[in-house]
């Protein structure tokens, strides 16, 4: 029987979302900022699952909801929920447990194949989902997730997927402990020259892990990040004006690239302010989308919703749509990510493309 292939490869840490609403009084005790995130500390441990037992934190104090997450794989459930069937697989690492169950349920809803490397013995990666209003404070522990092996990319389970995907994506997570297989990717990705996308996730991650960024960059032809991910990655830089996210972006897009047989491609989402482009094929061009807004009385949660954006985008990319639809694929996405509780999406399905 033939392996069977899907043309949009994605990597990144599965975990599942543990959310509460009104925290609050979580921001504060545990030094949390809205719309941001921080790996989780010892400090944070409280807010999670203990062996056989909860603490009384978030199940006590607050009414939880679980909720499939990680960046990358609510992306690709994102870009499987616009494209046809089995379009889509996704890889990281779980335990052996109930929260991997969890997610492989909420990807066969929305009809992403995920391979997961199971750790016997191991826990599955968690995120606690801190609301305030229409914010969210994300502080994930890894977990079973940091355990992932390059090896599991050249598997005969997987290495044929990975031969035979068109476009790879990754969020920036993923660099605080899987740099090599990102390299990986990327390298075999310009080799062939297909498509390589990151997203740069967390101002932490621009911030704290940009050694590993910048050994990545040179790959990758498209970059997704938000506005706060932007000036945290100019700060960073050292940029004279943080602030001007044109300018961040003409910069990242202009910064060296291993195949140039392909322009690379920045996209800065600013929320319900219009989503910023730039190419390196015409950096001078600068283009810029305007948000259908969303009715505050209609917003659930905008936890995932700059993933399910990137799921969007690239679900377009896929099948061959041009940068102006897929930024508009996106924009549908968010905007339907944010009327549910945390990163799911609308059912039964609504055409998006």
């Amino acid at each position: 029987m033939a392996t069977p292939t899907y043309k949009l490869f994605c990597i990144g840490n599965p975990l599942l979302d543990i959310q509460v609403r009104d925290g609050e009084t979580l921001l504060k005790k545990y030094g949390l900022k809205a719309d941001d995130a921080v790996l989780a500390e010892e400090k944070h441990m409280p807010m999670y699952v203990r062996p056989g037992a909860m603490y009384d934190e978030l199940v006590q104090d607050y009414p939880v909801t679980y909720v499939a997450g990680g960046a990358s794989q609510n992306a690709a459930r994102a870009a499987a929920y616009v494209l046809p069937p089995d379009s889509v697989v996704y890889v990281g690492c779980v335990g052996d447990d109930e929260f991997a169950d969890h997610l492989r349920a909420a990807n066969k809803r929305e009809g992403l194949h995920d391979r997961y490397l199971v750790k016997t013995g191991e826990k599955t990666g968690a995120c606690a989902v801190v609301l305030t209003g229409h914010h969210r404070s994300l502080v994930p522990t890894l977990r079973a997730a940091e355990k992932f092996e390059k090896s599991h990319l050249s598997s005969p389970e997987v290495a044929p997927l990975v031969d035979a995907a068109e476009i790879f994506y990754v969020d920036g997570y993923f660099l605080t402990h899987g740099t090599e297989s990102i390299l990986d990717l990327g390298k075999k990705a310009a080799a062939d020259s297909k498509v390589f996308a990151l997203n740069l996730s967390a101002p932490f991650i621009v911030q704290s892990f940009n050694a590993q960024l910048q050994s990545v960059l040179p790959y990758c032809d498209i970059i997704i990040g938000n506005e706060t991910e932007a000036k945290a990655y100019a700060s960073t830089a050292g940029f004279p004006e943080p602030q001007d996210l044109v300018a961040t972006a003409r910069a990242i897009a202009l910064s060296p690239k291993v195949n140039m047989s392909q322009p690379r491609i920045v996209v800065i989402t600013r929320g319900p302010e219009p989503t910023v482009l730039v190419s390196s094929a015409d950096s001078e061009n600068v283009k810029t989308y305007k948000v259908s807004p969303v009715p505050d009385s209609e917003i659930v949660d905008t936890n995932g919703a700059g993933d399910a954006f990137a799921g969007g985008f690239l679900g377009a990319l896929v099948v061959g749509k041009d940068l102006d639809e897929c930024v508009e694929a996106g924009h549908k996405m968010g905007a339907m990510c944010v009327q549910m509780v945390g990163p799911q999406f609308k059912w039964p399905k609504v055409q998006v493309l």
